[in-house]
């Protein structure tokens, strides 16, 4: 594994396993996998961003403020989040870059810390261990490296080897920028949009009932109430499919199904909407339309990614000062069984319905998502995300799942960043990590070396096809 006191010494042997005999094998086996484009059916970089391919600001915004992994751990480590550039387009980009050069010991052992090498090293060419002494010098270089035409976005897809990279967009997005990129001949990557309804279904959201009002407006065909809310959806979930999209993103508190009569659906909108509902209602509203996603998934084909167990906007100073997605959702127990049992026991065996679960909870890895993957015929095994995506914990993940469902139900890896630069890096480690896993049971004569270099083809690459339906 390389180190963060390293940076431009990444070892061809980082991630892999220590016994000289099982190394071997994954050497090998990561060799069928290395050079395959990259498919990545979740993540967060802008479609703008690529679309408009303006140069990259600076290094602080290019490495450091989107990339909230590294910015939670400065700010846990005394940085100010505003004095990093989180919420605050007027921070100075310099000071940015020596808070982390300065800070650059803490990554040891991170998951960060196999990322920002890759980066460094790769993109720039760093030799250099980042420091307070060395970041003026670092800064410089990178700096004027980003004016080049092969660092500019569309440049970096195309040399990242992008095949397929899924945005996530509010459904009321016009989707423009999508359509620039799938207009211009020259552009060969497919960005596709992803439909993200939690702002529209999660009533606790401050501005929920205006972001309804406005759908509703917009998209209702001149229905109202309940059915207009519905009506709309079922337009822009059309809206993105037409776009190219092929998944709905829902990034639920609990992983709950309700299903509702429409009368009583209907009621239960209007507090909600009306506001003044209690807690009780909110949750209810949100199990039943997952449960109503599913039923137009079923009706579209959109697949279904849940991404629940997630206390989001948890530090309320935070939250006031910054908004969402600023580092501080913090994980929690899931129950996924009987929560999902409504939606499972009416779709998960339903033709063309996939649904891919995601955990943040390790607990369930085995317990549940396992067993309901080795039985429904839609459902799917999210990769290990966020929190889970280092590579000690995605080994886990293999370890806990496998025995159950082998790996025909898995949904591919996901990078799930807005680290437009860490897609590769975290791309190369999934591959790693796959290639050591597979290696140890070839080692164990569980597996043979020919069955090895087509199961990891199949999991780098045709999974994510398979289960997002690319």
């Amino acid at each position: 594994m390389v180190t963060t006191s390293e940076p431009g010494t990444v070892s061809p042997d980082r991630l892999l396993p220590a016994d000289p005999t099982t190394r071997a094998i994954a050497r090998e086996l990561l060799t069928c996998v290395e050079d395959l484009p990259i498919v990545s059916p979740h993540g967060h970089v802008s479609a703008s961003v690529i679309a408009d391919d303006e140069p990259f600001a600076d290094p602080a915004r290019l490495l450091v403020t989107p990339d909230h992994y590294v910015t939670r751990l400065l700010h846990a480590n005394g940085a100010s989040l505003a004095a990093l550039g989180v919420g605050n387009a007027d921070a100075d980009p310099r000071a940015i870059w020596r808070a982390f050069c300065a800070a650059w010991p803490v990554f040891d052992g991170t998951a960060s810390a196999n990322w920002l090498v890759s980066e460094l090293a790769d993109l720039f060419d760093v030799r250099e261990v980042p420091s307070r002494e060395s970041a003026d010098r670092l800064y410089e270089r990178i700096a004027a490296r980003l004016g080049e035409p092969a660092l500019r976005p569309r440049a970096l897809v195309q040399s990242f080897a992008v095949e397929v990279l899924a945005t996530t967009d509010d459904p009321l997005d016009d989707l423009a920028a999508h359509h620039r990129l799938a207009a211009d001949p020259t552009f060969t990557a497919r960005v596709l949009p992803t439909f993200r309804p939690d702002a529209y279904v999660d009533a606790a959201t401050p501005d929920f009932a205006d972001r309804v009002d406005r759908l509703i407006a917009q998209a209702g065909e001149g229905r109202s109430g309940y059915d207009g809310y519905l009506t709309a959806l079922r337009g822009r979930r059309q809206h993105f499919l037409e776009a190219g999209g092929t998944a709905a993103d829902h990034g639920v508190r609990a992983p709950r199904s309700l299903k509702l009569e429409a009368p009583a659906a209907a009621r239960l909108f209007d507090r909600v909407r009306r506001g003044g509902a209690t807690q009780d209602d909110r949750d209810a509203f949100e199990a039943h339309m997952l449960y109503e996603m599913a039923r137009m998934s079923v009706e579209d084909g959109l697949v279904m990614a849940i991404h629940p167990g997630s206390l989001r906007n948890y530090d309320p100073d935070t939250y006031a000062r910054y908004g969402p997605d600023t580092g501080h959702d913090i994980p929690v127990p899931v129950e996924f069984a009987t929560g999902l049992r409504p939606l499972l026991a009416d779709f998960g065996n339903a033709p063309g319905f996939h649904v891919v679960l995601f955990t943040l909870d390790e607990s369930t890895f085995s317990r549940e998502l396992a067993p309901l993957a080795g039985f429904y015929r839609g459902v799917y095994l999210g990769s290990p995300w966020w929190f889970l995506d280092a590579p000690d914990a995605m080994l886990r993940f293999r370890a806990a799942v496998t025995e159950t469902t082998g790996f025909s139900r898995y949904g591919g890896f996901v990078d799930d960043t807005r680290a437009f630069c860490s897609i590769p890096a975290r791309h190369n480690v999934a591959r790693r990590v796959e290639a050591s896993f597979l290696a140890r049971l070839v080692a164990e004569h569980r597996l043979t070396l020919t069955r090895a270099r087509e199961i990891i083809v199949d999991v780098i690459d045709a999974a994510p096809r398979r289960a997002f339906k690319l």
